[in-house]
């Protein structure tokens, strides 16, 4: 009887689950498929590009994908000169940017971007009114929250972020953000600073909340799955990736799945919300 390594295993096993029933109708159009799909932007998609990418890429080793951050406006301005198949964006792009670029738009999902503190920060409830003057300088003691005698760390992500531009907009009613603010270059990146930040805040996309950062409370309302679904929590944005007139091919088959019932799991699983 033949021996299998750990490895190989764990890929029979991959491989058998990708080409399982409740995925076989939904991977069915990339049968036959071979070729290189690249796919770059917004850091809070990349779970579900992952995802969605092994699936394929197990069932067709024909296929190749890769997939890069950098932000929504790196995604919006590759796709648009060329340089990759889709480009991802947390917000929708400007009337400007899809003139010069002949950008199709496609939200798959919503999702809330949430302020975030420490687990061991106490102060986890504040108004719109004190996290605009936190991230402006105005407020910049932990003690004058009701928390410790302290300097607040504020973290931000760099201008091309559609993270950023969300809670910007929605989250300051875009006041200033203090230039003092140490700038992070994804939602990843983000949690690793303010898990290591008693005094830290930041603001990551709520699907990518876990047990190393605690949501604050906005106006009463815990930015949550549930909260953003509801309406009842306001920063909240489309996910979407964008492509350079109308797809076609790997690139088009790709965008399908995320629409299909097996693409809206995986969405869930990685904690948005498909969109309708």
């Amino acid at each position: 009887m033949k021996k299998f390594s750990l490895v190989q295993l764990v890929l029979i096993i991959s491989a058998l689950l990708a080409c399982s029933p409740a995925f076989a109708d939904s991977l069915a159009p990339f049968k036959g498929e071979k070729g290189v799909l690249k796919i770059s932007g917004g850091t809070a998609h990349i779970p579900v590009m992952k995802e969605a990418a092994q699936k394929i890429m197990i069932m067709n080793p024909e296929i190749q994908i890769s997939i890069a951050g950098g932000g929504s406006g790196v995604g919006i301005k590759q796709v648009g000169e060329g340089l990759v198949d889709i480009g991802n964006s947390g917000r929708k792009a400007t009337d400007e940017e899809i003139s010069r670029y002949q950008l199709k738009l496609y939200q798959w999902a919503i999702d809330g971007v949430a302020p975030v503190v420490n687990p061991q920060n106490k102060v986890k409830e504040l108004t719109k009114s004190q996290m605009i003057d936190i991230f402006s300088g105005k407020v910049d003691n932990w003690k004058m929250l009701g928390g410790e005698d302290r300097n607040i760390n504020i973290y931000t992500r760099d201008e091309a972020s559609g993270t950023r531009a969300v809670f910007w907009k929605k989250g300051l009613d875009k006041g200033p953000i203090t230039p003092g603010a140490h700038v992070v270059v994804s939602n990843g990146a983000m949690k690793s600073a303010i898990a290591q930040d008693p005094y830290g805040i930041g603001y990551v996309s709520v699907g990518h909340i876990d047990e190393t950062v605690a949501p604050v409370a906005l106006d009463g309302v815990v930015p949550t799955i549930q909260t953003v679904q509801e309406g009842t929590y306001k920063v909240a944005r489309g996910l979407y990736s964008n492509t350079k007139g109308e797809p076609t091919g790997l690139t088009k088959k790709f965008i399908d799945f995320l629409y299909t019932p097996d693409g809206k799991k995986i969405i869930e699983k990685r904690g948005f919300i498909p969109a309708q």
